[in-house]
């Protein structure tokens, strides 16, 4: 029935004949019919004790004797006799009769009889365990009493009796759990034997006893024997009955064989976990029958328990994790039960193999009819509060907005976090709580902007309608009234837990400033400013320090009712962090120029008072305080230490490097806003002042640092200043602030490209951690986008992107979405420019492998070649479709590469261009170029590199040339055949080639 040959995957589903081989199709195990049974091959038969085809048993016998039967003579017809009808007879008063019991075939019910052997084997569970168990030393490896047993097991499960065949099964299942168990012993047996052997062979030679090592040697043989034996009967029936009945018609059958298959994994998973038999319960995910489906979540819900065997789960996990999410929403509510519990197991042991849309559909399980469906569901919401997955609080959020009104239920939640328990509730414990103020929070930022997440916004529309927008005031407005008076009563609870702290703070950068008046709640006002007030004095994480500066840069909105009064809030804040820095690093310098030695409070308190000031500077206009002059002076003096000794810590020289940064941006952001003036013409020679003296230590910082940090924080600054001064100031109509602009210098542009080259194309992270390892390939897509901004912006020249695209390839699963970017905005701006600095790129990377080469000649086989080719086969995918768009930088690409192929060479000399492989990276472009183009292309080639000076002798090296002219003069008549090779001459180049030559002069 089924093609020989064909091998299953992993990864497919059962095919279409297996559906139809259990589903009814299948002739051999039609109830209807009685037509022979597939032939099997068992042992017995392979031995000639049985015959080749099976005996047809029918259920009804009387069709044997029907079909024996002599016919009988047919008697001679009479002629008829007409008759006179006879008087109607009385009608006969009807006896009262027994019915007779109607015959009603009830296949199903004789394996469930009480007198039946399978209610023997199905309820009296130790039978096949307590036979095997006896025989387990000598009897089953007869090699009579388990082959005839095992002979009679298979033929009995291919009957078509359903009786015999359910009744077979089990037996088999269970013989092949019995087995195991004693596979399981004689493997420890095994081991015993094995340490007793090495232990008296490492004995002294006087104690050794040779008949003892020799006993137990033949003991360790025999129950070596035995263990293959055992895994002989094992793989027989495995092949002989469950790879057949695992599909059966009877749904009872097919559930024998899931549970029995999850026992054989669990028990003995070095023989049996393994992708070859977990497919089978991947595949009957998909069986009709809810029984049968359980069977397979429970059989391995315990594997995905067990530390040791979760390991050899992961294929399974991730060809079947569909299937089985989907099982969620199961018909069946206990097999819908299982598989939430079997996603709980998966989730923990691979926290990303689930997507979000995979979470939501068990996120709403919740509110589902059936109880225990409901239970496992808000077991899988604990774990997700246990495993601190804080970034799918949003997605958890936007899953319930729109349908459930908790999600905007304010008073509850506030309730739930402030209140004090009664005695009958439960008390929230410290993860609860984080969770609920994350969930409360997204929620927050959600109904204020009424934008989903990151992720979740491709599917709606892009701009509100009227009607969404009145929603979104309405809820911004009752957040508002609801949070003005309790989030300072949160910070105050809070206000010594960080991650708590960090989501309440950025509640008020979505209020509706307005109705701090309208509402009079000035109260209010000054509780909240005096809660951040406190918290920024006493708090040193960096993310609530920030968080505390955002939320008073937005309540500090110019405009507002109430700006005067969080401006004077914000002032009294920025006071005490700049007298902290100024008493923090005068006490520093009193100490530096006593010759003492700082303690670690001082030293800890220069580093946390420059912290705050650094990211007060980032969000307000420390300008008026007049920092910039102190703050340089602790640049300058670490660039003079040269032993650092006498210098600021790290940690603080980099918050001094970023205030300098954000001094001289809020400098020219004055300058901008402020109208000319004689004070402003003071104000803006200052300033440009202070960006030449700062650009000198950044020229300084990048190379000559100790720590990679600091060149990381310079670097960083340099790339925002160049962007901040760009050309683009000289075309404003403000005088002072045409004089801030500022151009690159050639070392800072050197600078540049050998920091991206040192610090980002680099694979110094590949063998760390994963968690860091991520962490620092986020810190190196932000140096390299910082580096592409410059290109992009053009304050760079097109150029300076050459160094950045031959890494296309390498590094494009890190870097590639970033450079791909870059090489489509360098394009718009100039597609010449841009097409050049891909054929430099190329020919850069070419000069590298020749260089590396040898005998200073690339191999077209090497790896270097074929990436070249690749990134080759990219750059040309990179100008699309339309040729007539991209003629000219096509052109222009071709008349280079030409050039640079034949560098180098002159036409009068008999050896080969050194550069001429490069036409066969060329010859990637040539499809991009029009017909009439590739004729321009080809007159110029042939005046670079004509065919008249290819010589005779090591052709083969010319035949980039011959491929490249090829494809110029693709659908024309004048190609130029390949040239055979003489295959003694191009591997051993001290031999000449003899006869050759003449059959590569008639080729050309």
């Amino acid at each position: 029935m089924f093609s020989k040959g064909k091998r299953i995957r992993m990864d497919e589903m059962p095919p279409m004949e297996y559906e139809s081989y259990y589903m009814g199709d299948n002739p051999s195990y039609n109830e209807d019919e009685a037509g022979p049974s597939g032939q099997r091959m068992t042992r017995l038969r392979a031995r000639g004790g049985v015959p080749t085809k099976p005996p047809i048993i029918d259920e009804d016998d009387e069709d044997i004797f029907m079909a024996n039967r002599k016919r009988k003579i047919p008697k001679p017809v009479k002629e008829k006799i007409e008759r006179e009808p006879k008087p109607p007879r009385a009608p006969r008063e009807p006896k009262h009769q027994e019915p007779a019991e109607e015959r009603v075939v009830r296949e199903r019910e004789i394996t469930t009889d009480e007198s039946s052997l399978f209610w023997i084997l199905r309820y009296s569970k130790n039978t096949i365990t307590s036979l095997t168990k006896r025989c387990q030393y000598s009897i089953i490896y007869d090699q009579f009493l388990m082959d005839n047993v095992i002979s009679l097991l298979t033929g009995l499960s291919d009957s078509q009796v359903r009786a015999f065949r359910h009744t077979a099964t089990l037996a088999a299942m269970k013989l092949m759990t019995a087995l195991v168990d004693v596979a399981l012993l004689v493997a420890i047996n095994f081991d015993n034997a094995h340490r007793q052997y090495d232990g008296e062979r490492l004995k002294p030679a006087h104690d050794v006893s040779e008949d003892r090592i020799e006993s137990l040697l033949a003991k360790r043989q025999e129950l070596e024997e035995n263990m293959d034996e055992i895994k002989n009967m094992l793989t027989y029936l495995f092949k002989s009955v469950f790879v057949h009945r695992y599909r059966d018609t009877l749904p009872e059958i097919r559930a024998i064989c899931m549970t029995e298959i999850g026992i054989w994994m669990q028990k003995f998973s070095s023989n049996f976990l393994d992708d070859s038999y977990l497919k089978y319960i991947g595949w009957t995910f998909h069986d009709e029958v809810g029984d049968v489906r359980l069977r397979c979540l429970q059989a391995l819900l315990p594997l995905y328990e067990n530390e040791e065997l979760k390991s050899k789960l992961e294929l399974v996990t991730s060809k079947f994790k569909d299937r089985i999410v989907a099982m969620t929403l199961d018909k069946e509510y206990e097999v819908a039960v299982h598989a939430v519990k079997l996603v709980i197991k998966i989730l923990k042991i691979h926290q990303d193999i689930l997507t979000d849309k995979d979470c939501e559909i068990v996120y709403e399980l919740v509110y589902s009819s059936h109880r225990g469906v409901a239970q496992a569901a808000v077991e899988f919401l604990n774990f997700f509060i246990e495993s601190e997955l804080h970034e799918h609080g949003a997605y958890l959020v936007d899953a319930f907005i729109e349908n459930n009104p908790m999600i905007k239920d304010w008073e509850c939640m506030t309730d739930l976090l402030l209140e004090e328990t009664g005695p009958n509730e439960e008390v929230m414990d410290n993860k609860q709580e984080s969770s609920l103020i994350e969930i409360m929070v997204s929620a927050v930022k959600q109904v204020a902007l009424g934008e989903p997440p990151v992720g979740r916004g491709s599917n709606r529309q892009k701009t509100l309608s009227a009607k969404e927008i009145k929603q979104v005031q309405d809820d911004k407005s009752k957040l508002t009234e609801h949070f003005i008076q309790t989030l300072p009563y949160l910070l105050d609870k809070y206000s010594a837990e960080n991650e708590k702290l960090i989501n309440l703070l950025s509640i008020p950068q979505y209020f509706d400033l307005e109705m701090y008046t309208t509402s009079r709640q000035e109260a209010s006002l000054k509780l909240l400013l005096d809660k951040i007030t406190l918290i920024m004095s006493i708090s040193t994480d960096r993310e609530v320090l920030e968080a505390c500066a955002k939320t008073l840069e937005f309540l500090c909105t110019e405009g507002s009712a109430i700006y005067t009064q969080c401006d004077v809030a914000r002032s009294n804040i920025i006071d005490l962090s700049v007298n902290g820095y100024k008493e923090a690093i005068d006490d520093w310098r009193n100490l530096i120029a006593g010759e003492e030695t700082p303690d670690e409070d001082e030293i800890h308190q220069v580093c946390i008072s420059l912290k705050k000031v650094s990211i007060l500077y980032s969000c307000h206009n420390l300008n008026p305080w007049s920092l910039f002059t102190s703050l340089f002076q602790d640049i300058e003096e670490y660039l003079a230490d040269t032993t650092h000794e006498k210098s600021i810590p790290t940690e603080a020289l980099i918050y001094c490097i970023e205030s300098c940064f954000y001094s001289i941006s809020w400098g020219l952001s004055t300058i901008e806003s402020s109208f000319e003036s004689s004070a402003l013409a003071y104000t803006a020679e200052e300033l440009r002042r202070n960006l030449e003296k700062y650009m000198d230590v950044i020229n300084k910082l990048i190379p000559e640092a100790d720590k990679i940090s600091i060149k990381e924080a310079a670097y960083l600054s340099l790339c925002d200043l160049l962007v901040i001064f760009s050309a683009n100031l000289g075309k404003s109509a403000n005088r002072y602030v045409q004089m801030m602009e500022y151009r690159p210098t050639e070392i800072q542009k050197e600078l540049l490209i050998n920091f991206v080259k040192t610090y980002v194309f680099s694979l110094r992270y590949e063998e760390v951690q994963d968690e860091t390892r991520i962490e620092e390939l986020h810190k190196k897509r932000n140096y390299l986008a910082a580096y592409c901004k410059l290109v992009v912006y053009n304050i760079l020249p097109t150029t300076a992107a050459c160094e950045i695209f031959k890494f296309y390839i390498k590094f494009y699963n890190d870097y590639g979405d970033i450079i791909k970017a870059t090489l489509s905005k360098t394009r718009e701006m100039n597609k010449i420019n841009c097409t050049m600095t891909m054929c430099m790129s190329l020919k850069t990377l070419f000069e590298e492998i020749l260089t590396f080469s040898s005998p200073e000649k690339i191999s077209r086989t090497s790896q270097d070649f074929s990436d070249l080719k690749e990134l080759a086969k990219r750059f040309a995918l990179s100008f699309g479709l339309d040729a007539i768009k991209n003629r000219e930088a096509v052109t222009a690409l071709h008349r280079a590469g030409i050039l640079f192929a034949a560098q180098h060479w002159n036409s009068d000399d008999s050896t080969i261009p050194p550069n001429l492989l490069f036409l066969e990276i060329l010859n990637e472009f040539t499809n991009k170029l029009l017909k009439q183009d590739k004729k321009v292309v080809l007159n110029f080639l042939d005046r670079r590199i004509s065919m008249a000076n290819m010589p005779s002798t090591h052709s083969e090296d010319w035949q980039p040339l011959i491929n490249y002219r090829n494809s110029l003069l693709h659908g024309e008549s004048d190609q130029v055949g390949p040239i055979p090779v003489n295959k003694k001459v191009y591997v051993r180049k001290g031999k000449k080639n003899q006869g050759g030559d003449e059959e590569i002069d008639e080729s050309i």
